[in-house]
């Protein structure tokens, strides 16, 4: 030790350097590495979003895209139903098939049951290719339960739009009553076109044997933003999914808030279990549901079956009044967003083909959590003592609907 004079130099130890919580970046960038290693998709940089808000913004927003299709239409969608609106999509496709445009128009055996056949007619005449995902049964009966959940739009591999939104009058409006669905869906430009496409592609290929030609630009994408995009695709298969991968790091990665809507809520023990657990550490956790106006009671009741539990650990849970609530959207800590066709249900995350949105943006997740504040003003709290002293009969309806959960 050395000496001054006779005694010895003592040297306090340093003291420690304040705890510094990670910046917006820091986080965003650490969630980022967790989903590109833990899943395998690699996020890309430069893209555009812009979210839309309910019929009154998706759709023209959609007809637009298509008007000014040059060379491509790909589309698909779960819903196709009735209406002025389904008429509008038909006329506009067949209008780019006619002037020459290669349209492609996919359509789930089951959701998209309902449309009409003038329809079909009219777009099949005008040159469009229509396929049906899984129809007729004979050419797939094992897979009936495994349905194309995916709403996909990409007009000339450029441009691209996919959430959750249907083609039907249900959706169209400003969710003003219950005759106007609430719904949002993301306009996408950049790099992540190609995660948008390559779910169509999936689906296609399983339809028809040609699955590119001519039509198609295979060049790279001109940095069209800020964003950095994840896309995940979901697929049924046999034990745990991609989509699985991707609630389980963004809940467990979450240090001070996550905001979800979804249309379904119906999650397995775990997913239920892991929101808890997520409150219980302190992070604030809120959800946002279907009220009355639900389309589906049997899932609404399948999802309540929780609530005591995510109540009790300090989830809030808010019922959406106005109109039936059909937006599935994620929100972590004011830095990251999720959003795409899949809900919180084991039919979005075990049997259905879906495809969701990783978005790393600030200025995107701050208007996705305007919106998420403006439903509440318009929404009504569960509050946990009421709720835990609930008639005997909610309590049978819930206990009844275990044997087709695993379906929901």
């Amino acid at each position: 030790m050395p000496l001054i004079g006779d005694a010895p130099v003592v040297r306090e130890p340093a003291a420690p350097a304040p705890y510094a919580a990670p910046d917006a970046a820091q986080r965003a960038a650490r969630l980022r590495r967790r989903l590109e290693r833990l899943i395998g998709i690699a996020a890309t940089e430069g893209n555009a979003l812009q979210p839309l808000r309910n019929g009154d913004e998706i759709f023209p927003a959609m007809l637009e895209a298509v008007a000014a299709a040059e060379r491509t239409v790909d589309m698909m969608t779960f819903v196709y139903w009735r209406g002025a609106i389904a008429q509008r999509f038909a006329e506009a496709l067949a209008e780019r098939a006619r002037a020459g445009v290669r349209v492609r128009l996919l359509l789930d055996g089951f959701g998209a049951r309902l449309i009409e056949s003038r329809l079909l007619d009219l777009m099949a005449a005008a040159g469009v290719d229509i396929a049906w995902f899984r129809r007729p049964l004979r050419l797939s009966p094992f897979k009936q339960n495994h349905r194309c959940h995916r709403k996909v739009l990409v007009v000339d591999s450029r441009l691209a739009f996919t959430g959750g939104v249907g083609i039907a009058e249900e959706w169209c409006g400003d969710a003003r009553d219950e005759r106007e669905w609430r719904d949002t869906h993301v306009r996408v430009e950049g790099p992540a076109v190609d995660g948008i496409a390559a779910a169509f592609a999936q689906n296609w290929a399983e339809c028809r044997e040609v699955l590119f030609d001519g039509a198609d630009l295979f060049d790279g994408h001109r940095p069209a933003g800020k964003a950095v995009v994840q896309v995940v695709r979901g697929s049924a298969s046999v034990g745990w999914q991609d989509l699985q991968t991707l609630l389980r790091v963004v809940l467990e990665s979450a240090e001070e808030r996550v905001r979800l809507t979804t249309a379904y809520f119906v999650p397995d023990e775990f997913f239920a279990g892991l929101l808890a657990a997520t409150a219980e550490r302190g992070v604030e956790v809120e959800i946002l549901l279907p009220g009355r106006h639900t389309d589906k009671r049997v899932c609404q009741v399948a999802g309540e079956r929780y609530y005591e539990q995510l109540l009790a650990a300090g989830v809030r849970i808010h019922h959406f009044e106005p109109t039936m609530m059909h937006a599935k959207i994620m929100t972590v800590d004011g830095v990251a967003a999720l959003v795409g066709s899949s809900n919180l249900n084991r039919r979005s995350l075990q049997h259905d083909e879906e495809v969701v949105l990783t978005v790393l943006d600030e200025d995107f997740t701050a208007e996705l959590d305007r919106d998420f504040d403006h439903d509440l003003t318009r929404s009504t709290p569960i509050e946990e003592s009421r709720w835990r002293h609930r008639r005997n009969r909610q309590v049978l309806l819930e206990l009844l609907t275990a044997p087709v959960r695993r379906f929901l």
